[in-house]
């Protein structure tokens, strides 16, 4: 190593370590997005928390009357697309997919500075989200609409006593990709292709410059080894981008009527393991190091959410193809803490159940 790339190389860790030491949160999750042949596109993610946060899985019918939980001066809408989500607490959607393959995925963004409301509607960043996947079947379109700003976001304690603040990935069928981030009161959106890996802090524009360096360097000769956000960035980039893009027959033999989906929801699977952290390894004085609690990928095209618990060996899906989302349908739950475990597909185990009501906050004005 020259002396020139070391001396870059302790410039870009001691920035690493500056995000890490002035970020304060207790989640710390990873995004990816994949492409590959057959139209396959399938999006991973992690969630990094310091406790259990009573994740539940539910399937939400179209035709429902919503509200932002935010008072008088609410959002409200009715929800054009069926979906299945995933909350936490029992008060956010934080994860999801609609009937149209649009996936929503929320990470902790502790520089996220939402403004004041200053007469707009407004809804709880608890079901941001949920917004999205009732109202958006593509990223195009929830990017048209949202950069608009139709309302602003107001951003609850939550009922860990971690203040409520994230940034929104969303993806679609078709392998496009927006990230939306509220910095210094204003709404920035990265919208493209290439976006297809997030993390947490710093904002996207600096995990971009972050990213590029280690570009440089290779991910064969180094990749930074950390489970900090910046370095979990590179590492999530490198590996997404090694995933075969077609069948593998070096690695994987050809099965009769499987298709390449298969391997690519393994393969993404894999990488959401790769830069899991794992159970214990958690710092009282650094409380945006968490352990992995559980992952999520999601086939667009079919659509298909497979949850992968890290707390027992169990992984499972839902094929949303097997559900009925139309109007009017009853909203169904699958509680998916406390111990609980499942196997295979899961789409006939969803029981009848009351749907949560989001985290509740007032606006600033």
């Amino acid at each position: 190593m020259s002396a020139i790339t070391f001396r870059r190389l302790a410039l870009i860790a001691a920035a690493a370590g500056a995000t890490l030491f002035n970020t304060w949160t207790a989640e710390a999750c990873t995004r990816v997005l994949f492409t590959g042949a057959n139209n396959t596109v399938i999006t991973g993610r992690s969630m990094d928390w310091a406790e259990d946060n009573i994740p539940s899985i539910w399937a939400m019918p179209k035709g429902m009357a919503r509200d932002g939980a935010t008072g008088a001066n609410t959002l409200r809408w009715t929800s054009k697309y069926g979906s299945v989500v995933v909350s936490m607490y029992d008060v956010a959607t934080v994860d999801g997919i609609n009937e149209k393959g649009l996936v929503a995925n929320t990470l902790y963004l502790v520089e996220s500075d939402y403004g004041k409301a200053n007469g707009k509607a407004t809804i709880s960043i608890a079901a941001w989200a949920q917004y999205a996947l009732d109202n958006y079947a593509t990223v195009s379109e929830a990017v048209e609409a949202l950069r608009r700003e139709p309302f602003r976001i107001v951003a609850p304690v939550l009922p860990n006593g971690d203040p409520a603040q994230g940034h929104l990935a969303l993806s679609d069928a078709s392998g496009d990709s927006a990230i939306f981030e509220y910095i210094n009161g204003k709404l920035v959106i990265h919208h493209g292709r290439q976006y297809n890996v997030m993390t947490n802090s710093p904002s996207f524009d600096q995990q971009l410059a972050l990213n590029s360096y280690w570009k440089e360097i290779g991910g064969t000769a180094f990749l930074p080894g950390t489970i900090r956000s910046s370095d979990r960035f590179a590492r999530a980039s490198y590996l997404v981008d090694a995933v075969p893009k077609q069948t593998d027959k070096n690695v994987i033999s050809a099965v009769p009527g499987q298709s390449f989906q298969f391997q690519a929801m393994a393969s993404v699977l894999g990488v959401m393991r790769g830069v899991s952290v794992p159970l214990g390894i958690s710092d009282p004085k650094l409380p945006n190091i968490a352990s992995t609690l559980w992952r999520t990928t999601y086939d667009q095209g079919t659509p298909t959410l497979v949850f992968d618990s890290a707390t027992s060996p169990t992984a499972f899906w839902v094929d949303l193809k097997d559900l009925n989302l139309g109007a009017g349908q009853p909203v169904r739950r699958i509680n998916a803490s406390g111990g609980r475990t499942y196997n295979g597909d899961v789409s006939k185990q969803f029981v009848v159940a009351p749907p949560f009501r989001f985290l509740s906050g007032s606006p600033k004005n």
